[in-house]
Order: C-alpha cells, then sequence, then structure tokens
C-alpha cells in the first residue's frame, strides 16, 4: 500500500536560505567549480552558501567521487576555487570556505541523490504529517522527479520531494562496515 499526501504549493529544495534559481549565487559558483571538480576527477554533490554564526558567511562545497575524495585532492579544489571565485567576482561580501566530503551520513536533497541509494536505509523529516508522523526510517523503495517511497515497517509511504525538509542515507555499521573492513 502506497500512502499518498495532500501537498501545497512549496519549494523543492532550498540553497543557501533562499530557492535555487538560474540567476542565484549556487548556480555561478556551481559553474565556476564544477570544472575545477571535474579535472579532479571529483564531482560537486552540494553547495550551500548561508550566513551562520555572528553574521558570519560560509560557502560550502561537497565533492565526491566512487570510494570518497582524498584530502589532497579537497585542498587542490579549495585553493584554486578561492581564487577562481575572486577572479569571477561571484560574491560580493566577505566568506570561509570549506570543501569537503559529503560525510557517510549525507544529507539527500535532489532527485538524484536519492536515485543513488534505492534500496538502501534513509531517514526523512517532512515540513507536514504524512499518516500523523514527520519523521521515517526505512528502505528507500522508489525514487522519481516527484517524490520517494520509503517502506518502513512493511507500509509504503509516498514523500513528495517538496515536503522533505530533511533526508540523509543512514549508514549501517554492522552490516556494510562488516563487509567492507573484512579481511
Amino acid at each position: 500500500m502506497v500512502v499518498t499526501p495532500k501537498v501545497g504549493l512549496c519549494p523543492l529544495f532550498l540553497f543557501g536560505g533562499g530557492i535555487m534559481n538560474g540567476d542565484s549565487i549556487i548556480s555561478q559558483i556551481w559553474e565556476v567549480a564544477a570544472p575545477l571538480a571535474a579535472d579532479e576527477g571529483l564531482e560537486i554533490f552540494d553547495i550551500e552558501f548561508r550566513r551562520e554564526g555572528r553574521g558570519g558567511w560560509v560557502l560550502r562545497l561537497y565533492l565526491d567521487k566512487e570510494g570518497g575524495p582524498n584530502l589532497d585532492e579537497l585542498t587542490r579544489v579549495s585553493r584554486q576555487l578561492g581564487d577562481l571565485l575572486d577572479v569571477h567576482d561571484v560574491l560580493q561580501r566577505s566568506y570561509t570556505l570549506e570543501v569537503s566530503s559529503p560525510g557517510v551520513n549525507r544529507l539527500l536533497k535532489r532527485p538524484e541523490h536519492f536515485t543513488q541509494f534505492l534500496g538502501k536505509k534513509i531517514r526523512v523529516r517532512t515540513r507536514e504529517r504524512i499518516e500523523g508522523r514527520r519523521s521515517f526510517l526505512g528502505l528507500l523503495k522508489e525514487t522519481t522527479q516527484d517524490g520517494i517511497v520509503v517502506s518502513q515497517e512493511k507500509v509504503e509511504v509516498y514523500i513528495p520531494h517538496g515536503m522533505i525538509e530533511k533526508a540523509n542515507y543512514e549508514y549501517d555499521w554492522v552490516r556494510e562496515g562488516k563487509n567492507k573492513y573484512r579481511q
């Protein structure tokens, strides 16, 4: 059984505190950073640009590749990207640049993020209640451009992307860690 909630209008994804559109700072950063990342054999997983702490701006790039990026690759991209952003004058304010891997329990924001984790355990928090709940932990059974289906306790729940407040992959340290490090 797939449960389908009622939904209203809401943005699909938020980046840097605002809706991502073609004219956004995030799009400009993506255009500058993507070729640089590709030269290192990396791809951009996500970009965040937001105010943190006492008014300081932080630009975070999450880079990934099969097997994960290493520190040298991330360091090279960070140094080169800082220079490129200055040359292209993308950011009109001071900021802190952070370049890292998305990590093991990575956030899932875009439809293509979910596709990579079909059949894996994910955690989802919704903006509104679906079947009386806002929190789901289960297997990702299906993903489309419009939403995902999560199987939890033998019940499949359809969650539109616009209803997702936060989602992340839940790495299974017992199952996957044991197989990865088995001698």
